[in-house]
């Protein structure tokens, strides 16, 4: 097999536990419109979405949907982000990481990514971040995993996805690349990982 050049992350339930502050997010968007709280199948549900498909999914069925996505977009995410944690050594791994390999992030958030990486000072720690953003099509598409290959002229075989949900290792199927399940033992991967130092006994054995 070829060596791995590249470890690609997810990152909300990856590298950053964000449930917190993505439940104060999303309710604060709900009040605003007199709407009541995340339930805990609605809060599970928009961890893996963007915001636009968070609230679409959120006002279905509300004629103010389309005026909850303008305000969403206007919401300041700096008073969210004390809510924000990094997973445990993140920090350590990337730093290791990137001695040999590179390192990126493909995630479904889109504004509030480069304010949650600098809250966090792991801004510096990656070669390159594709957020909804950046792509025209979300997750599952491929395409934000492919923008990265192609930035650096990596195969889908030479590079490694770290996720945590089904949307993540669709994404990885569809692109061709290998893929990790961080914490998630129930779901189908090609490796699984509790510690994020364990990528590395991973990337040793694909070698």
């Amino acid at each position: 097999m070829a060596r791995i050049e590249m470890v690609i992350y997810d990152l909300d339930g990856v590298l950053v536990y964000s449930r917190d502050a993505n439940a104060a997010f999303y309710n604060h968007l709900l009040a605003h419109f007199g709407r009541p709280a995340l339930t805990p199948e609605q809060l599970e549900a928009v961890q893996a979405l963007t915001a636009r498909q968070a609230v679409d999914l959120l006002f279905a069925g509300d004629p103010r949907r389309e005026e909850a996505q303008v305000f969403q977009l206007t919401v300041d995410n700096t008073p969210f982000l004390p809510l924000l944690r990094l997973e445990p050594h993140v920090r350590e791994t990337l730093g290791r990481l990137r001695s040999g390999r590179r390192t990126a992030i493909a995630t479904n958030r889109g504004k509030s990514l480069p304010l949650v990486l600098a809250h966090l000072e792991v801004a510096g720690l990656f070669d390159l971040t594709v957020s909804s953003l950046e792509v025209s099509r979300p997750k599952p598409h491929p395409r934000c995993l492919h923008l990265i290959l192609e930035r650096f002229g990596i195969t889908p075989r030479q590079a490694v996805y770290l996720g945590d949900a089904q949307v993540d290792r669709e994404t990885a199927h569809r692109a061709g690349v290998p893929f990790g399940a961080y914490k998630n033992p129930g779901l189908a991967a090609d490796f699984h990982l509790d510690d994020h130092r364990g990528i590395f006994d991973i990337l040793e054995g694909m070698a």
